[in-house]
C-alpha cells in the first residue's frame, strides 16, 4: 500500500524537460518544510528536477532526507535580498507558503511576501511560478485566510511571470491537518453536536493527487497563465466525510446533530479541545468550511491530465493515509509547520548565560542500561510514549496550554521512532538531536520566557549516564513568578522523568 507515490501513467508528463542545452530544469520550492512542500521536493527530484529551496533554518532542511539532495539558501520570502539570491536560473518556482497567524496584519504580510516573491522571480526571468491556493466559491463573502489565499494568487497572476494557481479544498493524507481534524473528531465523538457548515458540500482532494497537479504544472506551456479548481472524484457534505472516515477506520457511523449556534469561534474552540489541532490552526479551518467549496469546472484536465488510474476517491484515500499512521510512516505532517509566536533562536551556549536571569533543572542518573537502549527511550520520548512521570501533572500543564490557545500535550509526534530536527513533539519542538548522545527540545507551550529542555546520555563502563537539564530564560516579572509557581512540581516531574527513563532502559534488556 502506498499513499506517497506519485500516481503511476502518463509518468513522461511529469519528468523534468532538459532545457535546450540539455541541462535538467531548476525548480525552487519556497515553504519546502511543510505538509505539501516536504512531499513535491523529494518527486521533483526523483522526476529529474534540480531542487533549491529557500528556507529559514537550513538545519531543518537538512535533517530531511533529502535534504543533501538539494541547494539550500537561508532566508525568508518576504526578504528581498534573500530571494534575489534563490530567483536566478530558476525554471519553475513552487510558492507554499500560506500563514496561519492570527489577528490583525497578515493579510498585508502574506501580500508582502507575494509581492516580493513576484518581483523577484520577474527580475530573474524565472519561467512559471506554480502557487497552490484555495478552493473556493465567487458568490460569498470568504473568511480572511481564504480571502488572503485568493488575493495572494491575484498578486502572481497579475505578475510578468506565467503562473498556474491551483485551488484545492480539503486535502486528505496522513498527517495533514484537515485529516486529522476528521479522523480525531470521529474516534473521540460518538455523537457530535455541530456547526451547520457540517451540511456543507465539500470536494476533498487526496495528498498524492495534489502532488500530481503540481509536478504537472511545471510542464505545461507558458501562455497558460490562469487560476484551475482541483478537486477529487467525490463531492461529500462534511459529516459525510465523517462517516466515510468511520467505514475504514472500523467504526460505527456517527449520529450528527447540526445546531445553529455554533460560531465559527466557538467551533474552533470545540476543535481544539476535542481534537491535537490547536486553535490557530483550527480557526482557519473551521472558517474555510463555512461555504461550499466544489469545482465550478475541470479546465484543469485540458492542461493537465489525471492520473492514469484517475483520481482518488475519498474513502481511498482515508484508507491510504490510515495505512501509514498504523506503519509508523507518516511522511509529513501538519506538525512540521512553525507555531507563530515561539522561539527562533537556537538554546545560546552556557558561557553566552553571562549577564542573563537563567533557571536550571538538573538530573543525572547512572543505570546498568547500554547508551544504545538509554538512547533507544530518549528518541521516543513523547506521544504516545508519554513522558516517564506524573502523567497528571503532564495532562493538566497541556489543558492549561489549550485553554489560554496554545498547541497542548495532545499534538503527539509524527513518528513513534524516528526523530530529526524540525519535528514536533508534543508542545516541544526538536532544536537538535545527536543521535546517540544529545536531545534538545524548545518549548512552543505559552510561558513567560523561552525554554528549554535537554536530554543526554553518555557510555559508562558499567552502563550508561543520564543527564537531563530543564533552562528557562525568564520575561520579566511574570517569568520569574512562573519559575516559582511551577518550582514546587518539578521535584515530581523532572526527578521522575529521571528515574524512570533509565529505569525503562533497564527493563528493555539494558542490563545485557
Amino acid at each position: 500500500m502506498t499513499e506517497l507515490t506519485a500516481p503511476t501513467g502518463r509518468e513522461d508528463a511529469l519528468r523534468a524537460q532538459p532545457r535546450a542545452d540539455g541541462s535538467a530544469p531548476r525548480a525552487l520550492v519556497l515553504g519546502a518544510t511543510g505538509y505539501i512542500g516536504g512531499r513535491l521536493v523529494p518527486r521533483l527530484l526523483a522526476a529529474g528536477y534540480r531542487v533549491r529551496v529557500l528556507a529559514r533554518d537550513a538545519a531543518r532542511v537538512a535533517a530531511f532526507s533529502w535534504g543533501p539532495e538539494v541547494e539550500i539558501v537561508e532566508g525568508a520570502a518576504e526578504d528581498p535580498a534573500a530571494m534575489a539570491q534563490a530567483a536566478p536560473d530558476v525554471d519553475v518556482l513552487y510558492y507554499l507558503v500560506h500563514s496561519m497567524a492570527a489577528g490583525a496584519g497578515f493579510e498585508d504580510a502574506d501580500l508582502r511576501a507575494a509581492e516580493t516573491v513576484a518581483a523577484a522571480a520577474a527580475e530573474a526571468e524565472v519561467a512559471r511560478i506554480v502557487y497552490l491556493g484555495g478552493l473556493h466559491p465567487d458568490d460569498a463573502a470568504l473568511s480572511p485566510h481564504l480571502r488572503s489565499r485568493v488575493a495572494v494568487g491575484e498578486v502572481f497572476l497579475a505578475s510578468a511571470v506565467p503562473t498556474i494557481v491551483l485551488q484545492a479544498g480539503v486535502v486528505i493524507g496522513s498527517g495533514s491537518a484537515s485529516f486529522e481534524m476528521v479522523r480525531h473528531l470521529t474516534d473521540v465523538l460518538p455523537y457530535m453536536p455541530a456547526p451547520r457548515w457540517v451540511r456543507n458540500r465539500i470536494q476533498p482532494i487526496a495528498v498524492r493527487d495534489v502532488l500530481h497537479y503540481l509536478l504537472g504544472a511545471a510542464r505545461v506551456p507558458r501562455d497558460v497563465d490562469r487560476a484551475f479548481d482541483i478537486g477529487g472524484p467525490d463531492v461529500l457534505r462534511y459529516g459525510q466525510m465523517m462517516n466515510g472516515y468511520a467505514v475504514e477506520a472500523g467504526l460505527r457511523q456517527r449520529a450528527i446533530a447540526a445546531l445553529p449556534v455554533f460560531t465559527p469561534g466557538l467551533a474552533s474552540h470545540w476543535v481544539n479541545l476535542v481534537t491535537p489541532i490547536p486553535r490557530a490552526i483550527a480557526r482557519p479551518l473551521v472558517a474555510s468550511l463555512q461555504n461550499e467549496c466544489v469545482m465550478r469546472d475541470h479546465d484543469i484536465d485540458d492542461v493537465i491530465a489525471p492520473p492514469e488510474a484517475g483520481l482518488t476517491p475519498y474513502r481511498r484515500a482515508v484508507a491510504l493515509a490510515l495505512g501509514r499512521v498504523r506503519a509508523d510512516d507518516v511522511e509529513t505532517s501538519w506538525l512540521d509547520g512553525e507555531v507563530s509566536g515561539v522561539p527562533s533562536d537556537p538554546l545560546p551556549s552556557d558561557p553566552d548565560w553571562a549577564g542573563r536571569t537563567a533557571f536550571t533543572d538538573l538530573r543525572t542518573a547512572e543505570t546498568t542500561a547500554s547508551a544504545e537502549k538509554l538512547w533507544a527511550v530518549i528518541s521516543g520520548i513523547g506521544g504516545e510514549n508519554g513522558w516517564y512521570s506524573s502523567p497528571l501533572l503532564w495532562a493538566a500543564r497541556g489543558w492549561m496550554d489549550r485553554l489560554v490557545g496554545g498547541v497542548g500535550l495532545r499534538r503527539g509526534r509524527r513518528s513513534r521512532t524516528r526523530i530529526v530536527v524540525g519535528d514536533a513533539i508534543d508542545f516541544w519542538r526538536v532544536e537538535q538531536v545527536e543521535p546517540g548522545r544529545l536531545l534538545r527540545l524548545r518549548a512552543e507551550m505559552k510561558v513567560p520566557g523561552l525554554a528549554w529542555l535537554e536530554l543526554r546520555c553518555t557510555p559508562t563502563a558499567d552502563g550508561a549516564h543520564y543527564e537531563q537539564r530543564a533552562v528557562f530564560f525568564p520575561t520579566g516579572l511574570a517569568g520569574r513568578l512562573y519559575w516559582l509557581a511551577v518550582l514546587p512540581f518539578h521535584g515530581f516531574i523532572f526527578r521522575g522523568m529521571a528515574n524512570r527513563i533509565t529505569a525503562t532502559a533497564e527493563a528493555t534488556g539494558g542490563g545485557e
